[in-house]
């Protein structure tokens, strides 16, 4: 997999604390277009540092790129898709999902692309990384033909020995978008019912799990950096989705966005846990229209806008 070693397309962006790409790494062929924000607003609203992946198609395909201090860097630059990021639990490392031969497949790469690693390699497609908290394994996404069509399950890898096993061997319908407790051992999955998809809870001590949410409408839930929180997407209020937030038994359950013109999904929370990272919209499906990202305030609800290319920019992790 051809992929350039070095960070292209730089743009000056002052918003979070740390900078990443490296000065003489700045002046690369093309541009991007400037970030919709109003900056000096965002930086004085939300004193906060760290590094933001997300994937975008802003030069045509989904690349992955990176938001720091001064910068929006593009980490991958190919001609398929690169989907899907997220940070290893120490920030050296990016998981992600790719599809330079057709299907799906995970890879690994370091934070600065280089150090390219395929992990999976089946004829099925295979995405949606999340890392184990100590950084040995990874759960993932993989979709295989069955009697109605297609389903998803969940698998985890290890990247030692690459044995792979079924993370919830008794769960019969389709389910993938895992995410682990960095002070527990859960896991955080989306499930699907009879009539649409609710959050899950594993307990990975002996594999039982449970539902909770109700109604079909939910989905995509987070742990925050303590493990106090799970963030997650629910459309039960307005019929779109909008941003919640629980604790992983299931109470607490809190409505965080409340914009009824938007589609509200994607979060991530920030190192802080006063801050969450998501995508929104005016269309129903991350394959069409403009998603842009924005930052949610948790204690008091307020919205700034952080990024848009006028493409579709998605999938943030905080680091």
């Amino acid at each position: 997999m051809a992929m350039k070693r070095r960070w292209i397309l730089c743009l000056g962006f002052l918003f979070l604390g740390l900078v990443v790409c490296s000065p003489e790494k700045e002046k690369a062929s093309g541009s991007l277009p400037p970030p919709k924000s109003d900056l000096s607003q965002l930086k004085a609203g939300f004193p906060i540092r760290g590094r933001i992946i997300f994937q975008s198609d802003m030069d045509g395909d989904n690349e992955i790129y990176i938001l720091t201090a001064n910068e929006v860097c593009k980490l991958t630059d190919n001609s398929w898709s690169d989907e899907y990021p997220r940070w290893s639990p120490d920030g050296t490392k990016i998981a992600f999902s790719a599809n330079p031969k057709g299907n799906f497949d995970v890879f690994i790469m370091n934070a600065d692309a280089t150090g390219l690693s395929q992990i999976t390699s089946s004829l099925n497609n295979e995405g949606e990384p999340a890392w184990f908290p100590d950084g040995s394994a990874l759960a993932f996404t993989e979709e295989t033909k069955s009697l109605l069509g297609k389903e998803e399950g969940l698998r985890t890898i290890d990247l030692k020995t690459k044995n792979i096993r079924t993370l919830i061997p008794d769960f019969k319908r389709s389910h993938g978008l895992s995410d682990f407790s960095p002070s527990e051992p859960l896991a955080a999955f989306t499930g699907h019912r009879f009539i649409g998809w609710d959050v899950f809870i594993l307990d990975l001590r002996d594999g039982q799990y449970r539902a909770l949410t109700e109604g079909g409408k939910s989905c995509r839930a987070r742990f925050s950096k303590d493990g106090r929180r799970l963030a997650y997407v629910s459309s039960r209020a307005d019929g779109k989705g909008d941003i919640w937030s629980m604790n992983p038994d299931g109470s607490g359950d809190i409505r965080l966005t409340e914009r009824n013109e938007t589609y509200d999904y994607f979060p991530a929370w920030a190192p802080d846990g006063d801050h969450i990272v998501f995508c929104s919209s005016t269309q129903n499906s991350p394959k069409q229209g403009r998603w842009s990202l924005f930052i949610l305030k948790v204690g008091t609800g307020r919205i700034m806008p952080l990024f848009s290319s006028s493409a579709r920019d998605l999938f943030p992790d905080w680091h």
